[in-house]
């Protein structure tokens, strides 16, 4: 299994190949709405500007795992992240990142970078940096704030 074979939806269903993504640096994120987390999303956000033209590309996938902190559907995700935190990054339908529903790409990331206890996500906002030959290059831990993942970024895009 290679990461441009898989593939995800948008909240309204249309597909999102992981090859339309080829040579660019993806930063995956598993997003709720109602975490203390949230203000990460303004962070996503600003990466996404800064750096979407050098080739970045930031996917939110919202996932109510995690004392039910994702309450928005799929029809309403989007504007909400829109209203609260000006997201204009793509956003892909309800996922589960953990079980035996866990969403392909997060079960890839998950077996190429195990965590620290583990391999299993534990809380919203666990981001994983994949770089823009394909490969899992990082992963970081929720509470790593997207300001930090800052120079991993640069590096991998060679800026």
């Amino acid at each position: 299994m290679d990461f441009y074979d898989l593939k995800t939806k948008t909240p309204s269903g249309k597909i999102i190949k992981m090859t339309e993504f080829k040579d660019k640096a993806v930063l995956i994120v598993n997003t709720a709405t109602k975490c203390g987390l949230a203000p990460q999303f303004d962070g996503l956000e600003k990466l996404h500007e800064t750096y979407g033209k050098d080739g970045l590309v930031v996917l939110g996938f919202p996932c109510n795992q995690f004392l039910n902190q994702e309450p928005e559907s799929n029809k309403t995700v989007e504007e909400a992240c829109r209203i609260n935190h000006g997201v204009t990054f793509q956003l892909t339908e309800k996922v589960d990142v953990n079980g035996k529903s866990t969403d392909p790409i997060f079960k890839f990331l998950k077996d190429k970078l195990g965590g620290t206890l583990g391999s299993a996500i534990k809380w919203n906002f666990t981001k994983f940096l994949v770089n823009p030959q394909g490969k899992p290059f990082k992963r970081y831990a929720p509470t790593t704030t997207p300001e930090e993942i800052e120079g991993d970024i640069k590096k991998i895009l060679g800026i």
